[in-house]
């Protein structure tokens, strides 16, 4: 596994445990200011993904 495809489960990872631990996201049924960061770098992850991945595409 490449290290953009870690750094993408690791954040998935980091966010759902976020998500299934924290107080205050269950008790306010909103994400907290945590959950929105660690979302933000997930979404960082699955973009530089998307753009490896668009690099080893062949181009026609």
């Amino acid at each position: 596994m490449s290290s953009v495809e870690d750094a993408l489960e690791n954040a998935r990872l980091t966010y759902e445990q976020h998500m299934r631990t924290c107080r205050q996201c269950h008790a306010d049924a909103a994400p907290c200011a945590v959950a929105k960061h660690l979302l933000r770098l997930y979404n960082i992850a699955r973009r530089d993904r998307m753009r490896a991945l668009g690099r080893q595409a062949p181009t026609a």
